[in-house]
């Protein structure tokens, strides 16, 4: 009775394990792998079917045991095939997977160049078009140095002439922010270094900044994503961290370029920072951004323990 029982209840385990499987097939396109797997199972049910039919028949039968038997081998066989064919499968998955991947970086990679393609054309904007106005103005203003002699109109006129400059430099560093000639010019160690520099300048932070790729040039879409990743560490050490010294090293391996940061800053718990880095490009972007150029990015930090962080990417100019 108990053996009964067992194999009723194995009957119709079978039976929903092949209909859930052969209701499968469409979506693995009728791949003869997954077809085959799906048929053994409704074969094993026929298995048991017969041996149900056994145990009603009371007296064993030869041909019936013979079916049983090379059902079985059948099911074997079919397994066998299908395990061996249904690595098309699993490769299909992983390709998908891939060309995912690939799709994803082309997106990203082409949101990165019209980001920068339109902030090259507001800076040359701002450059070529502002600045010239301001000069013509700076000009018009040097002019009057002559023909007036009024104190009053004196201290009125080198006020403005100093309003100009200041406008002048500002437009230079925004326009220089948004698409550093440098960088494009000469390249990402000179960006970096005179970017630092100008930091530093501030004495707010002091910024130790050493490389080995001195006039050696990259793909300019991982020039760009390097070094925005830079000025954002730098603005969140300034901003959030308290740090008084922040070391970077640019180094070239072989085939691999790597950006290594670090700051003395009080650090912070990196499981929150999905909650709280909201602010400018944040670092989940950085994140982002690095892994469209195929490239790695980590970041550790602790409190108290200031903050680290590692860019790697491959140099296809190599």
């Amino acid at each position: 009775m108990v053996r009964l029982v067992a194999l009723i209840i194995s009957i119709v385990l079978q039976i929903i394990a092949a209909s859930i499987a052969l209701s499968f097939i469409k979506l693995t396109k009728y791949r003869l792998s997954w077809i085959l797997i799906s048929l053994s199972f409704a074969l094993m049910a026929v298995r048991k079917i017969i041996q149900l039919f056994e145990i009603f028949r009371g007296t064993p039968s030869y041909t019936w045991q013979m079916i049983d038997e090379w059902t079985g081998v059948l099911v074997s066989i079919m397994i066998i095939a299908g395990v061996i064919l249904i690595r098309e499968i699993f490769y299909s998955l992983k390709k998908a997977e891939i060309d995912r991947a690939r799709t994803e970086r082309r997106v990203l990679n082409a949101i990165i160049n019209t980001e920068e393609n339109e902030r090259r054309r507001f800076a040359n904007d701002l450059h070529d078009g502002l600045g010239p106005l301001l000069s013509t103005v700076k000009m018009s203003i040097s002019s009057l140095n002559d023909k007036i002699k009024d104190p009053v109109g004196i201290e009125i006129l080198n006020n403005t002439n100093y309003l100009v400059n200041e406008a002048l430099s500002t437009i230079k560093d925004v326009s220089n922010n948004l698409s550093p000639h440098v960088l494009s010019n000469f390249g990402l160690t000179s960006a970096i270094s005179a970017f630092t520099t100008k930091i530093s300048q501030n004495k707010v932070v002091e910024i130790d900044f050493k490389s080995n790729m001195e006039n050696q040039r990259m793909e300019n879409d991982k020039e760009v994503v390097i070094y925005r990743a830079v000025c954002e560490l730098i603005n969140n050490s300034i901003r959030h961290s308290g740090a008084s010294r922040i070391d970077i090293e640019l180094n070239k391996h072989e085939k691999f370029v790597t950006l290594q940061y670090y700051d003395n800053g009080r650090g912070f718990d990196t499981s929150n920072l999905n909650k709280e880095d909201n602010k400018g490009m944040g670092l989940s972007n950085i994140e982002t951004r690095v892994k469209s150029v195929e490239g790695v990015f980590i970041l550790e930090s602790s409190d108290g323990k200031g903050t680290t962080a590692l860019i790697k990417v491959i140099d296809e100019d190599s």
